[in-house]
């Protein structure tokens, strides 16, 4: 009987289930079950629908039980940060968690500052500044006088609910909890003083645990929906991005990474936190990672830009649409993808046009040349923030690994090298699910550390090399950018 891993991949637009199993020629992975995530409004505010999330999971779940042919070993729940449930005493959930991109946190940092100054909350934590933050969440609604916040009992972050509707068991893992802004660098705990400004105590969260410890198993309502046995749950790199950056299949030493996909996330592995003047001056965050490093990075608004574009272009493919870039002038169109104005537009190819309208910048009028403007902006951005990382950790990187959905766009990858002008090494497609599954691996004895793990997956998945090629138009370009 084949010993097999069940990971949880949720992402802010979809997830999914799958079965991983150690073979000679590496991990072998089966998609059990693929489910879309949508954001819910009513009455102004975005909700996650994390009941719909789990009765998702549970569908995996039984999917895998009927597999006769396999044991899980364990199961393991990533997904993106910042978010979270809050439970009543009763255990139950007051009410449906609100989405990072719900308008009401917009400014909220400036009213959260006059109470803690910026460069404190910053020197603390070493946490980048993002209207979103867990921290910036917590104040709104205790500005608001929420009254889910003022009945609540325990706080825990989008991974820890559903480990928590599985097992029964309330935790707070530290890669999701490091997001929240309420973590202390260097301590790696809840820093008090934060939490006394936001009115919380530390008991008003789960045990805290680190990627490999396990959660508990399989409640016996949960079994008996399933199928399935008293099977562990294991937190793993409960931040998606942490569990992708743990499968980089790094070889050189001196490497950078981008987790590409709904967000592109750049940075670079620390054993301390980076926390300087400097740091807090480029906005540059320090999350949690597995074996107790730091996550030196910064958000960049990814391939949010295009999947919001096709919503409207309805069943256009990746295939059609970057043919269409690939003809388009060049560095016709440049934009900055981080600018808020594309943070949750209701139409995001007209917000593009208005950007360039204001900016003095050619109204991209073809669907090929609003492509190619969001490709070119996204590499040029790359550079961008890739120099900030070199100033920051005095480093000449060797190459840029692209890990996630983004490492599969060719056109993207080879515009990225042009304009950082390293090697841009793509893959694993699959990092989140694989990082998930080598904690859990791990965590059951099945392997020694990660660096092993890394070794393996650069010696059984296929990868992608990009050299650089015209990278003096692009510095040119650049500049445009600045």
């Amino acid at each position: 009987m084949k010993k097999s891993f069940f990971a949880v991949d949720l992402g802010a637009t979809s997830g999914r289930t799958l079965l991983a199993t150690f073979t000679e020629k590496g991990m072998e992975q089966i998609v059990l079950n693929r489910f879309p995530n949508h954001l819910i409004q009513v009455r102004g505010h975005y909700y996650w629908d994390i009941y719909e999330l789990y009765r998702n999971i549970l569908e995996g779940l039984k999917i895998a039980a009927q597999r006769k042919d396999t044991e899980i070993v364990s199961i393991g729940i990533d997904t993106w940060g910042c978010d979270f449930v809050m439970l009543a005493r009763d255990g139950h959930f007051l009410r449906l968690p609100y989405s990072y991109r719900d308008p009401q946190t917009e400014n909220a940092p400036r009213s959260f500052f006059a109470k803690v100054p910026r460069s404190r909350v910053y020197n603390l934590t070493g946490i980048q500044v993002m209207n979103f933050n867990t921290l910036f969440q917590i104040d709104v609604l205790r500005r608001k006088y929420d009254s889910a916040l003022e009945m609540v009992d325990k706080i825990l972050f989008i991974p820890d609910a559903l480990s928590y509707l599985l097992t029964g068991e309330k935790v707070c893992e530290y890669t999701v909890a490091s997001t929240s802004q309420l973590i202390n660098a260097r301590t790696r705990k809840f820093e008090i003083e934060l939490l006394m400004a936001v009115g919380l105590e530390e008991r008003n969260f789960g045990k805290f645990v680190y990627p490999g410890q396990t959660i508990g198993k399989l409640t016996k309502e949960v079994q008996e929906l399933t199928g399935l046995g008293p099977i562990p749950v294991v937190a793993v790199a409960g931040h998606d991005t942490a569990s992708a950056v743990a499968a980089v299949p790094a070889t050189l030493k001196d490497f950078a990474y981008l987790s590409s996909g709904t967000w592109s996330l750049m940075g670079v592995e620390s054993p301390q936190p980076i926390i300087n003047a400097d740091a807090e001056a480029l906005n540059f965050t320090n999350e949690g990672g597995v074996e107790r490093t730091i996550r030196v990075l910064k958000n960049i608004c990814g391939m949010w830009l295009l999947e919001r574009c096709r919503l409207k272009w309805g069943d256009a493919s990746y295939d059609d649409i970057n043919a269409e870039a690939r003809e388009a002038e060049p560095f016709r169109s440049i934009i900055n993808p981080d600018d808020s104005m594309f943070s949750n537009p209701a139409d995001m190819e007209e917000t593009i046009k208005e950007y360039c309208r204001q900016h003095g910048e050619k109204i991209p009028e073809t669907r090929g040349q609003v492509v190619r403007c969001i490709y070119e902006s996204l590499a040029l951005r790359y550079r961008q923030v890739l120099d900030k990382l070199r100033a920051l950790t005095n480093t000449r990187f060797e190459c840029l690994h692209i890990i996630g959905g983004g490492s599969r766009n060719e056109m993207l990858n080879q515009w990225t090298a042009n304009a950082i002008g390293i090697p841009v090494i793509a893959g694993p497609v699959e990092a989140t699910a694989i990082g998930n599954v080598m904690i859990q691996a791990i965590a059951a004895g099945m392997a020694k550390d990660v660096k092993s793990m890394r070794r393996m997956i650069h010696d059984s998945i296929p990868l992608s090399t990009y050299n650089p090629q015209f990278t003096e138009s692009w510095n040119v370009v650049l500049e445009r950018l600045k």
